[in-house]
């Protein structure tokens, strides 16, 4: 029987240098427990593959975005058996694109044919706060569009008409709804769909976790085709109500012929309906009204007749 090749060991200073990192953040990560203690020989601390590999699993982690105390989290459930491997393809599933858009660049140039011919550097300024576009190392003249589409809508609107710091406030409110619009399905579907991955700790197996990757790849298009349904709606319903009342405010709306609206005495229309009912109210004040001006009609015609002339008869 051949014995295993002895393990590879490694100094503080060459294990920083391996892996890219420095002594400091070694020893710092020691001491949050997100490396393993070294194996003490002599006087000398040892370090193995397994501190290596260690080392850049937190590098990666870290520059997806992960804070050391969530990255503590993987790794414990990791060294649990509960696999790493499965959390990370849900996390590169849920970190990846949500759109089938592409992202481009533009040149300081094209972007000022774009918007009217003219340079404007508030506006690139503004753009580059809201992240419609992103700088690009070693070349200011030149733009990351992370949204062509947001970028051509907003050339739309301004061949239209629409001052740039206007579709720059309206992009600060409509992102501000966009964003409660996609918090709120993010909480349903986490609490109908999503709530037993996470709440119940069978559930966070490798084979658990790549079926809620496969999840979200399914329910990742909902929400944009909700909205866009939804929307399409209430453009709908709210342009028509829009494009009525620009109408009515040229030409007023007229009472509906043979109708007039009147106000009477509220006793005068309670003492109707004990009459007659709420129902026949309406019909009864019309007729009443009716029959009084057709009596005052008979009475002018009586008044207004001339006497016939009196013959005097001799006796």
């Amino acid at each position: 029987m051949t014995e295993p090749p002895p393990q590879k060991t490694y100094r503080i200073e060459d294990l920083a240098h391996r892996s890219g990192t420095t002594v400091r953040t070694i020893r710092a990560y020691q001491d949050k427990d997100l490396l393993p203690r070294p194996q003490r020989q002599g006087r000398a601390n040892l370090y193995s593959d397994l501190h290596l590999t260690r080392l850049r699993q937190i590098t990666h982690l870290l520059d997806r975005g992960y804070t050391l105390a969530s990255i503590r989290e993987l790794l414990d459930a990791w060294d649990t058996g509960r696999g790493l491997s499965g959390v990370l393809g849900l996390a590169t599933e849920v970190e990846g694109p949500w759109t089938d858009e592409q992202p481009t660049r533009v040149t300081r140039a094209e972007l000022n044919a774009r918007f009217g011919g003219t340079p404007d550097d508030d506006a690139v300024t503004e753009a580059l706060e809201l992240g419609v576009l992103e700088p690009v190392m070693d070349d200011s003249d030149t733009f990351l569009v992370p949204s062509p589409q947001e970028l051509y809508v907003a050339a739309e609107l301004h061949s239209a008409g629409v001052p740039l710091p206007a579709i720059a406030d309206h992009l600060r409110e409509l992102r501000g709804d966009i964003e409660h619009i996609a918090a709120r399905f993010l909480e349903f579907t986490t609490q109908h769909v999503f709530a037993r991955y996470l709440d119940d700790p069978a559930h966070r197996t490798d084979a658990h976790a790549a079926e809620a990757a496969s999840l979200v790849r399914r329910l990742r298009p909902l929400a944009r085709q909700t909205v866009d349904a939804e929307l399409a709606r209430a453009m709908r319903r709210f342009a028509v109500r829009h494009l009525r009342a620009g109408l009515a405010a040229d030409n007023p709306p007229q009472p509906p012929e043979g109708k007039r609206s009147v106000e009477l005495p509220a006793d005068v229309i309670s003492g109707v309906e004990a009459l007659v009912g709420r129902e026949r109210t309406s019909a009864f004040i019309a007729l009443a009204a009716e029959r009084e001006l057709r009596a005052r009609a008979l009475d002018n015609m009586i008044t207004s007749r001339q006497p016939d002339a009196v013959v005097d008869q001799a006796p």
